[in-house]
């Protein structure tokens, strides 16, 4: 059986408002209202997920667990990559399991994220302690006529992982938070904790920690 490909692409949401307004005329629906999401990114010594380009996640989001493998990433206008994933029942048990076999947590990230569809594919708008940040996922096709609909260029798609978007931001603002949380970072950020916060680069950067 194959495996589940994730296509997707990134973007900044200068307004939330707007967009859900957009969303709702072009004829998608809420599946998900905002909801705290919680992710932890795993790793064995020496990162050796990372240095394949593969990601190995725990996420909970409201009161669902779900673990997440990612393989190494296809080069390309979208992001394109083979993903499993799957519900667990205790996310805690999870995260001892993965200690015995010699994984550890590297990278939290947080957001409160909202999700939506027209059928055919996804938009999730995503409130994070460095910006709003929306990702359309589908098939390829779908996926660049609906960033057209919205007003999103090729130039603004953005393929980055949060935790090189994070690690990005935390180079420009000099900032020592280690984890992309509103605990660490103090809230959502303002536009003035960096001159290039509201347009992080799409440069492809080695990430400071695992993707």
């Amino acid at each position: 059986m194959a495996t589940p490909q994730e296509v997707e692409i990134k973007f900044l949401i200068p307004n939330i408002k707007e967009l859900e307004a957009k969303l709702k005329k072009l004829g998608f629906h809420c599946v998900t209202p905002s909801t705290h999401e919680v992710n932890t990114l795993y790793d064995l010594p020496g990162q050796k997920l990372r240095r394949k380009g593969e990601l190995l996640r725990l996420r909970k989001y409201g009161d669902t667990w779900k673990v997440t493998h990612k393989a190494k990433a296809l080069p390309g206008r979208h992001k394109s990559r083979q993903e499993l994933e799957t519900t667990v029942s205790d996310g805690k048990q999870t995260d001892q399991i993965f200690r015995a076999l010699g994984y550890t947590p590297t990278f939290t990230y947080e957001k409160f994220r909202s999700e939506w569809s027209d059928g055919d594919g996804h938009v999730v708008l995503d409130l994070t302690p460095i910006g709003n940040v929306g990702e359309i996922e589908g098939k390829s096709r779908w996926i660049d006529r609906t960033a057209k609909a919205l007003g999103i260029g090729n130039a603004d798609y953005i393929t980055k992982s949060y935790s090189e978007l994070f690690f990005d931001w935390k180079r420009r603002t000099k900032r020592k938070a280690m984890n992309m949380t509103f605990r660490e970072i103090g809230g959502r950020a303002r536009a003035d904790d960096g001159k290039s916060d509201s347009k992080p680069s799409n440069r492809r950067t080695r990430p400071s920690r695992s993707q």
